[in-house]
């Protein structure tokens, strides 16, 4: 049983890693913002959360696992929250989106 447990959360804690790598690839290839925040904000909560079930997988039964759920719980509502915030806020600063193709 101990065995499933730890590579349960082996994987998820690489599911966890090759998220964040995917997000902070993300964040330097594409040419704006709005694209920058799509890369990031979903990779960095995927990758985030897969991280703290991967911990939580490892942490057993006890305050610790309330803690890791207590954080995955705050930034599964904030996360989001702070990308739209971000976006709107570039929309009312007059940031427009990159438009490939001819204009």
């Amino acid at each position: 049983m101990s065995n499933i447990v730890e590579i349960a959360s082996a994987i998820l804690l690489l599911i966890g890693a090759l998220a964040m790598l995917v997000g902070g690839i993300g964040i330097l290839r594409m040419p704006d913002l709005f694209t920058r925040l799509h890369a990031v904000g979903i990779t960095d909560t995927l990758g985030a959360a897969a991280i703290l079930l991967g911990l939580a997988f490892i942490a057993g039964w006890g305050l610790l696992l309330v803690k890791l759920f207590l954080i995955l719980a705050v930034l599964l509502l904030l996360n989001p929250t702070a990308s739209h915030a971000l976006g709107r806020a570039a929309v009312h600063g007059a940031q427009r989106p990159w438009l490939s193709g001819p204009k």
